[in-house]
């Protein structure tokens, strides 16, 4: 059985990795058991665990089996700079493929379980099936896209826009992996983190997170939120939704 979620609940067992790809395309079982090879060992690190450190030579790449993660970069004046999160069915690391030192750092947001592969491992599966290898790009691709429009929205845009940019983008991938609870979702993010993410101060995260409760477009529960009206967010923040990707083009799986 595949690392299956829902309703927020991961239910480990078979391969993460093919999970979420499958959502994209119909996987051979050959690649299947392929990806599979990639998460036969698990590591736990606990909440606040580095797992890469910037400017350090990583040995490992990661498949995320349970919790999430951000990779983050140290800004000069010495901020942080919060670019990516990471949960289930993920893959982190992935400088690995172009730099001998990493150019982020990546931490757990909760406790997680991750599994270690070696880009040599990486390079015979794609090797052996190109498909997985060009749908890793097109993922790829999208991921820096999504990078790319939030660091946009820090530069160009409102607070509240922020935030509701990187509430949307969350829902939109949950939602892409079938992790939806109804229409809520658990963000075991702190205002600080949150902050990191958009630019702006913990105390200001608090103002817009109350602004749009007192509004009536999300409703929030502790970690937990829901979105009572995801048109308007969506449309205040100016948000694209890229979970979405073109697979017409991919090779013929192997």
């Amino acid at each position: 059985m595949d690392c299956i979620v829902r309703g927020g609940q991961e239910k480990l067992g078979g391969s993460c990795l093919a999970e979420r790809l499958g959502h994209y395309v119909q996987l051979s079982e050959g690649e299947r058991e392929a990806l599979g090879g990639l998460e036969e060992q698990d590591r736990f690190f606990r909440r606040g665990s580095v797992v890469i450190a910037e400017n350090e030579k990583p040995r490992e790449m990661f498949v995320v089996r349970k919790g999430w993660l951000h990779s983050s970069a140290l800004l000069g004046n010495g901020s942080r700079q919060i670019m990516r999160f990471h949960f289930h069915g993920d893959l982190i690391g992935l400088a690995l493929l172009a730099f001998a030192d990493s150019p982020e750092t990546v931490t757990a947001v909760t406790d997680v379980t991750l599994c270690p592969f070696s880009r040599e491992k990486l390079a015979a599966l794609i090797g052996d099936h190109p498909r997985i290898g060009a749908l890793l790009l097109g993922l790829t691709a999208a991921d820096r896209v999504s990078m790319a429009d939030r660091m946009a929205s820090i530069g160009r845009t409102s607070a509240r826009a922020r935030v509701g940019s990187l509430i949307c983008e969350l829902f939109a991938r949950m939602r892409r992996i079938g992790a939806l609870d109804g229409d809520g979702i658990l963000i075991p993010l702190t205002q600080e983190e949150i902050g990191d993410a958009t630019g702006l101060t913990s105390v200001h995260v608090n103002r817009m997170m109350r602004a749009l409760v007192q509004d009536g477009i999300i409703e929030r529960s502790g970690a937990s939120i829901r979105l009572l009206d995801e048109k308007r967010l969506a449309a205040e923040a100016n948000f694209t939704d890229r979970t979405g990707i073109e697979t017409g083009w991919l090779p013929a799986a192997r």
